[in-house]
């Protein structure tokens, strides 16, 4: 067997991710990605950059930690950027990264879906939940 370089075994590696496989780093990243929060704050981001503050009002129901750690993987994994502002007080402005736009662009189709489906979806559960005899 030939000798790989450390490059070749990332590029064999990356080829061979398998997001069923729950060890595997593509698994993670979906469950992360697929997060509510993460949604939202990605969707509110798609439109511009925006501070901690209008994110809060814009996402209904989120918790000052729950944005800060939200805001914190999305920095960490590379789907947004932080920009501090000396002023006072301190400006702290969100955008999406080249690489958060392109997750963007999916998880605002999901969120629209969600808007466009969402009486078909809840006229199935009724239907679903009224039919106790069939389950």
């Amino acid at each position: 067997m030939a000798t790989m370089t450390a490059a070749q075994r990332r590029e064999r590696a990356r080829t061979e991710y398998d997001a069923f496989l729950k060890a595997c780093p593509t698994n993670q990243l979906l469950d992360r990605i697929s997060d509510k929060w993460v949604s939202l704050v990605v969707a509110a981001l798609a439109a511009g950059p925006m501070r901690y503050s209008d994110l809060s009002r814009k996402i209904a129901g989120v918790s000052p930690k729950m944005l800060t750690q939200t805001l914190r993987s999305l920095e960490r994994d590379g789907i947004l950027s932080r920009t501090v502002t000396p002023s006072v007080p301190v400006r702290v402005d969100y955008e999406l990264t080249p690489l958060g736009r392109s997750l963007s662009l999916l998880l605002t189709a999901v969120k629209d879906w969600a808007e466009t489906h969402f009486d078909e979806v809840h006229r199935a559960r009724r239907r679903y939940d009224g039919d106790d005899a069939g389950h």
